[in-house]
């Protein structure tokens, strides 16, 4: 496609200002080029880049047990994607001894599906693979999935209840788990105390994993970490993305990328009661926010960023922080020469009235719908 936009405000050099802009065979271009239309009373801002998301989950089993077709709940996951101007998408998909949509095997069916579907949208989706680290049997397995489908993000996760199996109680949720995984009440038990049980040693040969996912080219972070030494413990074998930090202790001990929820800022604080996003957006602490399980969170959160540091700001936590934090160099800007991922925005209502993939259009609606009907 070629489009030429003229009378808008393009955030260019993390400022807003009036000039046209073009789009050429899905590149950023700086001579005006096919269709010219009037966008004036809108904004061209850079595409969200999405570091961090799994409401896709929503989309393909509406209710537990009613996972029937992939395809097309990844179709209804793209379009809630596109209508929130987001252009990358990092689909954050567990390996994880929770069973069902969480389990192994699904991760085997949603990454050829997942691949099957990208060829059908001009959106960037890129897999992300969550390893519950303590699934030391299954190491072999996930390797296989990364190798098997370029998987070029993965994140180190330990969502077992350890305080409750030290103290030998019940662990929350468990007959919630144990049925959505399959099993007894029991039986879950005794595994999740097995895994425990194993901790010392878990550490202790997760640093040469670590090296074989390094050695296929991956990129690799943790997920909730508490204190600085276990984010210390993690960068030191190479995870050095800090996704989520439960503490201000921990994100300030990074020494690379923090991620931060979008829910959590725009809600004020964290709903588990962990270190809030406002509060570590406000002291510079955030390379990136991320949708974490809700999509629109992510413009939200921009609007409310744009109000008190302006738009370059705010777009920095949503697509150019995360571009980079993915090694995506060719995004999260508006440039010459990069890649024609934007969204416009209606100034008066401050609403997505379109978003561009690659230049093409995945969500056009509203009096920008009617420009581009215009003859």
């Amino acid at each position: 496609m070629q489009l030429t936009f003229h009378n808008s405000q393009v955030l260019f050099d993390g400022d807003l200002v009036q000039r046209s802009f073009s789009a050429d065979g899905g590149i950023i271009t700086v001579d005006a080029v096919g269709r010219r239309i009037d966008l004036s009373g809108f904004m061209i801002l850079p595409g969200i880049v999405d570091i961090h998301g799994d409401g896709f989950e929503h989309h393909l089993a509406k209710r537990r047990g009613m996972l029937k077709d992939i395809q097309t709940g990844l179709r209804a996951a793209h379009a809630e994607l596109a209508s929130n101007g987001i252009t990358t998408a990092v689909m954050a998909q567990f390996f994880s001894w929770e069973g069902g949509m969480r389990g192994p095997e699904f991760a085997g069916v949603l990454l050829p599906a997942l691949q099957e579907f990208q060829r059908t949208v001009p959106t960037a989706l890129v897999a992300q693979l969550r390893m519950e680290i303590h699934m030391t049997d299954q190491y072999d397995q996930f390797l296989g999935l990364v190798r098997d489908y370029n998987v070029p993000y993965v994140v180190f996760n330990d969502h077992l209840p350890h305080e409750a199996l030290r103290k030998g109680k019940k662990p929350p949720r468990l007959n919630g788990q144990a049925l959505k995984a399959k099993r007894s009440p029991d039986q879950h038990l005794a595994m999740l105390q097995k895994l425990h049980d194993q901790h010392t040693q878990v550490m202790a040969g997760l640093p040469a994993f670590a090296t074989r996912l390094l050695d296929q080219g991956c990129r690799l972070g943790s997920h909730d970490d508490h204190t600085p030494e276990q984010r210390a413990t993690y960068a030191a074998m190479g995870a050095h993305i800090c996704e989520f930090p439960e503490t201000r202790a921990a994100a300030a001990a990074a020494r690379g990328p923090v991620l931060m929820g979008a829910p959590n800022f725009v809600r004020g604080g964290s709903h588990k009661d962990n270190v809030s996003a406002v509060d570590l957006v406000a002291d510079d602490l955030v390379t990136a926010l991320a949708s974490d399980y809700h999509y629109p969170s992510l413009w939200a959160a921009m609007q409310q960023i744009a109000d008190t540091r302006g738009w370059g700001y705010a777009s920095r936590l949503v697509s150019a922080g995360p571009a980079g934090v993915l090694g995506l160099d060719d995004r999260g800007t508006l440039a010459v020469g990069k890649r024609a991922d934007f969204i416009v925005v209606h100034r008066d209502k401050m609403q997505i009235q379109g978003t561009f993939a690659a230049g093409k259009p995945t969500f056009v609606t509203g009096e920008l719908a009617e420009r581009f009907l215009a003859l």
